[in-house]
This record gives C-alpha cells, structure tokens and sequence, in this order.
C-alpha cells in the first residue's frame, strides 16, 4: 500500500508524485501560518513606541538592540514638558519670533502658550513656574538700552529683585529658561543689553540655564548669519538640540543653588589639574556665545549624530574609522573655503547687500520701487497731486520746482540715525560707514529713471490726471534725494548727482549732519539741505538717536562745513511739540555757526502709530504754532526774514535778507542758468565757480509771505479732505 502510494502519480499528463504534492501543500500551510504570527520582537517594538517620543531613535526589530533600548529609555519616566514663550516687542519684531518658535513648537506637538510680558505679572507668576515647563524670553533692546514699553515692568522688577538682599537668591530655582535678544551692533554700548541683563538676573536667582543666551544682530553686516531673522533661525536649531532632551525628560538640569554665583569646582581645588597649574574643569566658563550658532539638526535623540556629510559621529567626537576619508576630504575643502574667505576679507571684496530678503518685502509693500542692492524710488504724494491739478508741494511754493516732474529717490537706504518721527518707521537700515555691497551710478540713476517713469505711466486714464502734466511727468526735472537714509553716504554720490545734471535734472539733496567730511567734499548741487532737529546735545541725542558717539561733534563740523559751499544751502528744522520748540536762542547760535541762505521750518508730519516711536497727534503743531514759532526765532535773527509759507504743508520759509532785491524776494530758481554755471564748473575742474545769488529767480507774488493764498498756486485747484482738517505735508 505504502509503496504503491509512493510510485503512483497525479496523473498520466503531470509525472508528479502524489506525495511530493502532499508535502509541498503542507509546507506552504505553514509558511502562511507562520506569516500571520506577529513575532515576539515586533511586539516588543511596539509597546516601547508607544511610550518614546517622536524624537526618539527607531528601535531595532531585534532582540538585543531591543533590550538595549529599553535600557537607554526607561518607558516610565518620559514626560513632555510644557513651553512658555515670553516676549517684549516695540516694532513687533520680538512677537513675530516668539509666534514663529510658538507655532514650530505646536507642529512638534507640545503644549506651548504666548505671552506678551505687558500682561503678566512676575512678581505674582514668576517664582511659581515649575520645573514641568521651559520658559523662552525674547526681548527686543531699545533706544539707549532700555527695555520696550511692554517689558518694562518685567525688567524692573526682576533687577531690583536680583539686587534685593532681602530676597532669597534660589528664589526661581525650579525656573527653567533661555533668553534670545534681538538689538543692532552698531549700538555698541547698548547692544542687546536688555537681552543680556535679563539672563544675568534670572541665573542670579538661581534660575537653571537651559542653554546660553542666543543675541541677533540686526546689522547685516555684523551678524553672524547676515540678519537677524538669520539669527533667530540658527538659534532656533541649538534650542531643539538643548531643549529637546529636557522637554522629553531624557535630561534635567542640575539646580542652580549658586544663585549665580561661580563656585571654586566641585574639587575644591584640590584636584590634579590644580597642581599643575591648570584650570580646572569645574571653573569652565559657559559655553561661547558661537556655540550657540554651530550648524547641527533641529534635534539630537542620541549621543550618536551623523552630520550633513554623513560622517558619523558620538558626542565625544569619535569618529568611525570608516567615515575618516570623508572627515579628511572635509577638512580640506574647510581649509579652503577658509582660505578663500580670509583673501576675500583682505581685498574687501566680501561684501553683504545692504537689503535684506525680509527688508525688500517691507519696503516693496509701503511703495518703495528698489533699484539694485541698496537704492530705491518711490512716488510722493505731491506728484500725483499736482498731475491731478491739486496744488504742489511746499518747494513749488519755496522755489518753483514742477512737483510733477520731481523725482523721489534716494542711492543709500541706510541712516545713521533713528529719528523719533522718522515717517518710514524704521525700515530702512542703519550704519556709521558703507560696509555693503555698492552698486554702480549708473545703475542707480537707470534704475532710478526708469521706475519713477513707470509709476507715472501708472496714472494714464485716472480720473483728474491732466494730459499735459501727464506727459511732462515723464521727463523728470527735479531730483529730491531725501526719500529716506542718508545719501551722502553713497560712495559714488558725486557721479551720481553728475548723472542726473548731464540730464538737466536739478538736485535738492538732505543729509542728516553727521559726515562733515562728505559734505566738504560734495559736488555742486541745486541746494544743499542739513537737517537740524534740535539744538542741543541732549535734545538730538534724544530725537535723533544717533548712532555715532561723537554725534554732536560731527554735527557742529557739518554746519561750519555748509558755509563754506558756494551753492544754496538750507536748514531743515522739523518742530516736534514737546521736544524740541522751546529751544530759540540755541537754534540762533547753530544759525550764526552755518550762515545758511534759508531756513525751512516745518511742523512734524503724523505718519500714523509706530511702535517704535512714542509720537502721537499731540505732537503736530498746528500752522499757526509754527508760523509764531518762526516768528520767535526771526527776532533772533536779524539777517533773516520771513520770506514764504505753504500752508497746506505746515512749512515756514526764512530767508537771508541778500535774496531780498530792491523790496522784493528772489527765493527761486533759474534752472536751466543752474545747469549752465555747473557745466562750466565741471568743464574747468572746478576752477570756475558759482554762488546762490548767480541762479537766483524772482518769488511771485503769491508764494510770498502775506499773500491770501498762503502758498498755494492760484493755478491749481484746492483740494480738502472730507471730515478732516488736513495738518501734514510731505
């Protein structure tokens, strides 16, 4: 039976044994139960990812690199911690990094929680934060290193407790928390200060570090990163490696119970390094502040890292011995490129762009047009009101200038000052020397040219817009090189301005008096502006907030400066109410010290709420303020006289008595006798030249001082905004 069972087969067409059918049905049952059968080590697997975190290594699908996990991490201790963002903002800054670290850390799937500093109370909250949270502070340092409005109270408060002897030092010793500031480093004795105190007196009060305190530079050229927001991301990284294993509870801090103070070393200085005169390892400073800017991944879960070139690497630094060709090849492509960044920092020719990504879409967004890397134009109002017909701006009034015609523009973005009523809020960036990438003139002026063009072209068929003007604005007359920053800085400022007079293109130029030697060395231009916003040190530092230490030095060297220029010089005083009106006598000395041919004062404009100045419509003087004002400081000034007014602009004009001719005021200008005299100056290297009186043109009747139609062109048509008396001009 056996054997016949064993010889016989499936059938006459398939010679196959019965039972090597039998057996080959039983085998493949069974690899299928067997494949069902979830493995021992699979479940293993499972249970511990329940219980790691998202950032926790995979574990292996083997048993002993299994138990190894296990024994690396305990199941039972992991926690998730809470976050606690704090932030003190004045340009708003500060909160838009707190809300981006805030939404980082919502996506990695912790509890977090905003906080504006203004709304929370230290002196009730502070000293209860347990160590179940890690708090963030990200503060902003303003103007002579004092904190924003809304930190102001959090700041006090925590340095007179800090300093308090009555107050226990382990007062926050379960507080957990790391600062990032954010300030400007060309503010050297004030750069992130606000940032730096706050860290230094929370560790006094035995707050626990949970990593070294992170500063972004918003001088691009300074930063490590080139910006701030650079900054701010870079930190970011270090925060997700140091805080990663403390919000997953791999890590505690060890408490500060120092209350910041330095300890000798655990050793008590009786350790071998001691002896040998060394350091020892317990008297290590903190780490570096560049520590905090190292390229790594956004979290390490192990001591185990395989870096961008996928060398692997432990925390000690050990590398496989297989990965040491790619360590060698990264060593010298480093030796390299720091090679050729040492050349480049030789020759100067390692130059960040002046406009930032993030600054270009700030300015792109308020109407800027930008020209290259660190220029920009952009359309004044008074352009397009007098294309409609509507009346021009104070210098139509002042001097005859086509305001349809003028161009608005500017070669260098960057300022050395903050201004408190800077109408441009601060976008622009600051700087006490050109360290940026330069462009050439003739980019700038192309540029310049053919974007103001284009925005004019923008208003064909608008309702109002007369064809004439319409067609005359396209060939620019007037060039007004005070949109915003400070011109003169531009390196190659004078073949720019030549540009713009080999196009019969006049030039109005503004500097803010803190590069005398640049306005020493300026080439002729229309009319030479110095802004002069107050009259003594204090009140310009308070108002101008200079960036420069020698600031009123360098602004009393710019006014003796202008009267030495042979061409029309102006000084440009902007009253600000309870700054800077209280102040006639001094303004007369500045006057004597610069002897300019006129004296434009003007009421500051309300450019609407900044939060990085404390301005408001109580400090806009009404005309009639400014016209007494003026008045004030002509009885101090006998050379002057009041000459014109613009009324709808808010703007008085004193002039010297010598543009007085025979009773009757000559404050405009012969333009085209303008470019004649400057060709003929260029053409003799300079020796042939020319003063204001040379280019002078008669002040019709109603510009002058008086007339019933303050300042505005009879020609024109008077426009008045609906349930608002319109106080501001451009």
């Amino acid at each position: 039976m056996l054997e016949k069972l064993l010889t016989s087969v499936v059938s006459d067409t398939f010679q196959i044994p019965v039972w090597t059918v039998v057996l080959a049905t039983v085998c493949i049952l069974w690899l299928v139960w067997e494949r069902k059968k979830p493995p021992k080590s699979q479940i293993n697997t499972e249970q511990v990812k329940e219980n790691v975190p998202h950032n926790a290594p995979s574990p292996s699908s083997t048993g002993t690199e299994n138990v190894a996990l296990k024994k690396k991490y305990d199941v039972s201790k992991f926690v998730r911690l809470k976050l606690k963002v704090f932030y003190g903002s004045q340009t708003g800054k500060a909160k838009v990094f707190a809300s981006q670290l805030c939404d980082e850390v919502t996506k990695k799937g912790y509890i977090v929680e905003l906080i504006d500093l203004n709304k929370y109370d230290p002196e009730d909250n502070l000293a209860d934060e347990s160590t179940d949270t890690v708090c963030v502070f990200i503060l902003s340092t303003y103007t002579e290193g004092t904190p924003t409005e809304s930190a102001a109270w959090f700041y006090k408060w925590l340095e007179e407790t800090s300093t308090d002897f009555r107050v226990e030092k382990t007062l926050l010793k379960n507080l957990q928390y790391c600062v990032f500031g954010l300030g400007n480093s060309l503010y050297t004795d004030h750069y992130n200060v606000v940032g730096k105190n706050i860290d230094k007196w929370l560790h006094s009060l035995s707050a626990m570090r949970v990593m070294p305190l992170g500063m972004g530079d918003e001088d691009v050229v300074n930063s490590k990163h080139g910006g701030i927001e650079e900054d701010f991301r870079a930190w970011r990284k270090i925060f997700w490696r140091k805080a990663g294993p403390i919000l997953t509870g791999r890590k505690q801090l060890t408490p500060n119970t120092t209350g910041g103070k330095k300890e000798k070393g655990k050793c008590g200085g009786k350790c071998k390094c001691k002896e040998d005169g060394g350091k020892c390892s317990s008297d290590e400073e903190p780490a570096s502040e560049d520590e905090l800017y190292e390229t790594t991944t956004d979290e390490e879960a192990d001591d185990t890292v395989e870096n961008e070139e996928g060398v692997t690497q432990n925390s000690s630094g050990v590398v496989d011995l297989e990965d040491l060709g790619k360590v060698m090849k990264k060593m010298k492509t480093a030796k390299v490129h720091r090679k050729a960044e040492e050349e480049a920092a030789m020759n100067g020719t390692e130059k960040k762009e002046m406009v930032t990504p993030q600054l270009r879409k700030a300015l792109v967004k308020q109407g800027y047009k930008i020209v290259g890397s660190h220029s920009g134009v952009k359309l004044c109002r008074w352009t397009k009101s007098m294309l409609r017909g509507r009346g021009g701006c104070y210098k139509h009034t002042f001097y005859g200038i086509e305001s349809h015609r003028c161009m608005e523009t500017t070669p260098s973005l960057a300022c050395a000052n903050k201004c408190v009523f800077c109408w441009r809020h601060h976008t622009n960036p600051v700087g006490t020397e050109w360290r940026w990438q330069m462009d050439d003139p003739e980019v700038v002026f192309n540029g310049a040219l053919e974007n103001h063009v284009n925005m004019i072209k923008q208003f064909k068929g608008v309702p109002g817009v007369q064809p004439d003007k319409f067609e005359e604005g396209k060939q620019p007359q007037h060039c007004a090189l005070s949109l915003v920053g400070e011109p003169i800085m531009y390196p190659e400022i004078n073949k720019f301005i030549d540009l713009l007079h080999d196009k019969q293109i006049s030039t109005f130029l503004v500097t803010n008096a803190q590069f005398p030697e640049a306005i020493k060395n300026l080439s002729p231009v229309t009319q030479l502006y110095v802004s002069v916003d107050a009259s003594t040190k204090d009140s310009l530092k308070k108002i101008d907030r200079p960036l420069f230490k020698d600031f009123w030095e360098r602004f009393l060297d710019s006014l003796k400066e202008l009267s030495d220029k042979g061409q029309r010089t102006v000084y440009r005083l902007t009253l600000v109410k309870a700054f800077n009106t209280d102040e006639i006598e001094n303004y007369a000395k500045l006057v004597a010290l610069g002897n300019p041919d006129f004296i434009e004062i003007k009421g500051v404009t309300y450019c609407g709420d900044s939060k990085a100045s404390s301005l408001t419509m109580s400090n806009v003087p009404w005309h009639e303020e400014v016209v007494g004002f003026v008045k004030q400081i002509a009885d101090e000034l006998p050379d002057y006289e009041i000459a014109s007014e613009h009324e709808h602009s808010n703007c008085i004009l004193l002039a010297h008595k010598r543009f007085k001719v025979d009773g009757e005021w000559w404050t405009w200008i012969d333009y085209p006798k303008f470019h004649e005299l400057v060709r003929k100056h260029r053409e003799s290297n300079g020796k042939q030249s020319f003063s204001a009186k040379d280019y002078m043109a008669k002040t019709p009747h109603w510009a002058v001082f008086g007339a019933k139609e303050q300042g505005f062109d009879p020609k024109e048509t008077r426009y008045f905004r609906k349930s608002k008396k319109d106080i501001g001009g451009c």
